[in-house]
């Protein structure tokens, strides 16, 4: 079974999240500072990947541009957005993968990964797990009371999978957290190996 990293410790008064939603060709992030239980933007954008030819050449800009985000703002923790399931595979794999490289870029750095349902999210977020994109984005401008307003909903999409981090974090139940790969793997035993 899955803990929620440290449920029984306090969370400390000040702290930053890094959120990330993946992409394949738009890969979203958002960094919120806790600071006193108030919450604050402090960056948000895309990394855009869609004019890189190969899948190999994606996924190692989502490599350095993660360690670049991670190596300016030294997040305390990082939320990603889990792949939902749909019907094409082949989109569900490198979906995967651009995760799995964020994680990986995260887990390098001692960072902990906790990971979330897109339903989740919304919930979190809105009070409504089918809520839309739109809808997100405008519930966090009231929560954290910014006109921000990107070119990308990709960017308001990570953001939000930050801040649904800090409200399990603040309640009893959580997403599924990781420490480490050893950790991830003892978690995850039904996980067949490639």
């Amino acid at each position: 079974m899955l803990q929620s990293q440290n449920q029984d410790t306090p969370a400390p008064s000040e702290r930053i999240i890094l959120g990330i939603d993946p992409g394949t060709n738009i890969m979203g992030y958002g960094v919120l500072l806790v600071k006193s239980k108030k919450m604050q933007l402090l960056d948000m954008g895309v990394f855009r990947l869609e004019k890189l030819e190969t899948q190999q050449d994606k996924l190692q800009r989502i490599l350095e541009e993660t360690l670049r985000v991670i190596d300016t703002f030294h997040p305390d923790e990082m939320a990603v957005e889990a792949p939902f399931f749909g019907k094409n595979i082949q989109s569900m794999l490198k979906l995967g993968r651009a995760q799995g490289v964020a994680f990986a870029a995260a887990l390098h750095r001692k960072i902990p990964v906790v990971e979330y349902s897109p339903s989740k999210i919304k919930q979190s977020i809105t009070g409504k797990g089918s809520a839309s994109k739109e809808q997100v984005a405008a519930m966090l401008s009231q929560l954290l009371q910014t006109e921000a307003k990107p070119k990308f909903l990709d960017a308001t999409d990570a953001l939000a999978v930050a801040v649904c981090h800090y409200f399990q974090r603040n309640s009893v139940s959580g997403g599924k957290s990781y420490s480490g790969w050893e950790a991830f793997v003892k978690q995850n035993p039904n996980r067949k190996k490639s």
